[in-house]
C-alpha cells in the first residue's frame, strides 16, 4: 500500500467516527461497567473458554499442569480468537477510513513522542489492553507496509514494557488498592511513562549506534 502524505490525507467524517469508536473499543474504558455499555469493551467482546465443573478445582478447557508442546498449542489455541476479532475490527476500521483519520489525528502527537507514525496508534491502543490484538495490528501494518522495519521495532519494544497493563492492573491491583499510598492512576503513569522511555532508547540506538556500524562498514567497504 502505498504511503500517503499525512498532511494531504483525505479523510470522511465516518473515518473519524470509526477510529474513535475503535479507541472506545481497544482502551478498556468501559471494561469495568456493569450496564450495556460493556459490549464496546475489547475483552468482553472476545470473551472466554466454557468452565470444567464438577471436580475439586474449576478448569479451563487447558486443564491444569500442562507441559510441552501439547500445552504451547492449547495456549495458542487460546490467542487466536483475539487476534482474529482484532484484525477484523481493524479491518472494518480501515474500510471506513478509521485507520487514515488516526494517521492524520495522532501523527503530530506519536512523530515527536516516538518516531512512529499516527497510524499506530490503534495497535498501541489496544496494546493497552490486549497484547495479542496488538501484536497482531503490528503485523498488518508491516504485511501493509504502512511502517519501517525501525518503527516495528520501537513500537515493539513500546508494547513489550507493561504489555495490557490496564488489563492486569486492574484485575491483579484491587488487592493492594486499599493501602496504596499513591492515589490509583499513578501507577498507570509510571508505566507509560517507562514505555515511552523504552521505545526512545531504542530510537537513540537506531539514530546513533546502528547507523554509525552500518556507515562504518559500508565505507570499510569501500575501501
Amino acid at each position: 500500500m502505498k504511503k500517503e502524505n499525512e498532511g494531504e490525507l483525505k479523510v470522511p467524517w465516518i473515518g473519524y467516527v470509526a477510529f474513535f469508536f475503535a479507541v472506545l473499543v481497544f482502551s478498556g474504558i468501559f471494561s469495568s461497567y456493569d450496564g450495556w455499555l460493556r459490549v464496546f469493551d475489547f475483552n468482553v467482546l472476545n470473551g472466554s473458554f466454557g468452565k470444567i465443573e464438577g471436580v475439586e478445582k474449576v478448569f479451563t478447557f487447558r486443564g491444569a499442569g500442562g507441559t510441552g508442546a501439547r500445552d504451547g498449542f492449547l495456549f495458542a489455541l487460546e490467542l487466536i480468537p483475539a487476534v482474529i476479532l482484532a484484525l477484523g475490527l481493524v479491518n472494518v476500521v480501515d474500510g471506513l477510513g478509521g485507520l487514515k483519520a488516526a494517521q492524520k489525528i495522532m501523527s503530530p502527537i506519536l512523530r515527536p513522542l516516538l518516531g512512529i507514525p499516527g497510524v499506530a496508534a490503534l495497535a498501541n491502543i489496544a496494546n493497552m489492553q490486549s497484547t495479542d490484538a496488538a501484536a497482531g495490528m503490528v503485523k498488518e501494518l508491516v504485511d501493509l507496509g504502512e511502517i519501517t522495519d525501525e518503527e516495528r521495532s520501537v513500537i515493539i519494544a513500546y508494547q513489550t514494557s507493561a504489555s495490557a497493563f490496564i488489563t492486569n492492573y486492574f484485575s491483579s491491583g484491587p488487592a493492594v488498592f486499599s493501602f496504596m499510598l499513591v492515589p490509583i492512576i499513578v501507577p498507570i503513569l509510571v508505566m507509560l511513562l517507562f514505555k515511552v522511555i523504552g521505545a526512545n532508547l531504542l530510537r537513540l540506538y537506531f539514530k546513533f549506534v546502528l547507523r554509525n556500524r552500518l556507515s562504518g562498514g559500508a565505507k570499510n567497504g569501500n575501501e
